[in-house]
């Protein structure tokens, strides 16, 4: 995509309205594509590196796949994963799930990667945050409409 590109998708992506489309239409079309593709594509991806997370629901107990933007790590260990909900008031449902089973996996590359979770705080946190930001700067506008502290998670390869 090109530098224009990429700076009108973050202009629109920080907007109210992208709030109320986006988490209806994305993750299905990347789940659509993530299957067809058998593991190897996310359209999202084509934007920010991206994955699918599978995580044990909170309430219920059974599989819950969620396609992710994602910040790798520099180590190629792990990644962190941004609880932004686009920017809408509540945590995402993924979040209560890693915080109630941190066992998890992902789906990246056509590859499944057995990965455990842990909520950042503190230094570590600013450090992510600002890490999060450097990838895709319209977090900032998801945080500045939400009274809730954003959840950010490191995952590692178990």
């Amino acid at each position: 995509m090109t530098a224009l590109g990429v700076r009108l998708v973050r202009r629109v992506s920080a907007t109210r309205g992208f709030a109320k489309v986006a988490p209806h239409v994305i993750p299905a079309l990347d789940r659509a594509v993530h299957r067809l593709t058998r593991g190897k594509v996310l359209l999202s991806a084509q934007m920010l590196p991206g994955l699918v997370l599978t995580s044990t629901g909170a309430r219920s107990g059974l599989p819950r796949h969620t396609p992710l933007a994602c910040v790798p790590q520099e180590d190629g260990r792990g990644w962190l994963l941004v609880g932004s909900n686009f920017g809408r008031s509540g945590h995402p449902a993924w979040t209560h799930n890693l915080l109630a089973h941190p066992e998890a996996s992902v789906s990246l590359g056509g590859e499944d990667i057995a990965v455990t979770a842990r909520l950042l705080a503190g230094e570590e946190r600013v450090a992510a945050w600002a890490a999060a930001l450097a990838l895709w700067p319209p977090y900032a506008a998801y945080q500045a409409r939400v009274e809730r502290e954003i959840r950010l998670f490191r995952i590692v390869r178990r």
